[in-house]
């Protein structure tokens, strides 16, 4: 059902094809406009064209690289300049399969600068706009090896460990603000990025893909509950909570005048 409410313009990056697509039609279907943005313009275009005639909001398409600096800077510009913006969804990014020892630097070098610097740059673009005006949205899409780097790609891991960091913090300064911040922590999904990642997905056993679709209406119910992460496949949300409860409880002991006594050195020994 579509929602008559005109809630302001999302953008979003990598809004191509799967996660970011269907945000995008989630979100015309919420009544947001939309500002898609990806590298490829024929695909962008044939989503607008549908998204414009199911839902009659108003679509702009902008062909970026978000590799490329110049294309990053155009992209803040936009958030800098747009003030019908109430969105951020900062989806673009791209993965890894392969261990360290079989992965090509440069590759590794390209996707931290797409999975990190991106998406820092157009974060910073558009947050003072927001606080300024007391209120807007910023959705990260980091993954669940931003707690559990292990399962792929180290760098990858490295990658989305610091989108969830970067969400937490910027929670912890904008709450109070008016800003809302969520950060997405998705499971195998059925996109592309298992091609791209050299590790197709029906490689892996199918009770742990999820579809694109519901990965994306079960993020959106989590940002409706308020919820700082969200981890869609997640039955039961205490299980985060006691994660997150169990590294508050380091915080005391984290930065101390002393070494632990366990070391057996410095005056504690």
């Amino acid at each position: 059902m579509n929602d008559t409410t005109h809630k302001g313009t999302a953008l979003i990056t990598g809004a191509s094809s799967g996660i970011g697509a269907i945000y995008a039609d989630r979100l015309a279907r919420r009544g947001y406009d939309l500002i898609l943005v990806a590298r490829n313009r024929a695909r962008l275009d044939q989503l607008a064209d549908r998204l414009t005639t199911a839902t009659g909001r108003s679509i702009e398409v902008v062909a970026a690289d978000l590799n490329t600096k110049a294309d990053v800077r155009r992209i803040e510009e936009i958030l800098r300049t747009d003030s019908s913006i109430t969105m951020l969804v900062n989806n673009a990014g791209i993965g890894g399969a392969g261990p360290l020892l079989v992965s090509e630097v440069d590759t590794m070098e390209a996707m931290i600068e797409l999975n990190v610097t991106a998406l820092t740059r157009l974060t910073y673009a558009i947050a003072p706009a927001f606080v300024a005006r007391g209120t807007g949205t910023i959705i990260n899409i980091a993954s669940i090896v931003a707690v559990a780097p292990e399962i792929l790609n180290g760098v990858y891991g490295g990658t989305k460990a610091f989108v969830l960091a970067f969400s937490q913090s910027l929670h912890h300064e904008l709450a109070a603000k008016g800003i809302r911040v969520q950060a997405v922590l998705p499971g195998a999904t059925r996109t592309e990025f298992w091609d791209i990642a050299g590790q197709p997905v029906e490689n892996l056993p199918q009770s742990i893909v999820m579809s694109a679709d519901d990965l994306v209406d079960a993020a959106l119910a989590g940002l409706d509950l308020g919820e700082l992460a969200t981890v869609p496949s997640l039955p039961d949300a205490a299980d985060w909570a006691a994660f997150e409860a169990a590294r508050a409880a380091l915080g005391p002991n984290l930065s101390r005048s002393q070494p632990a006594a366990r070391y057996g050195v410095g005056s504690a020994a």
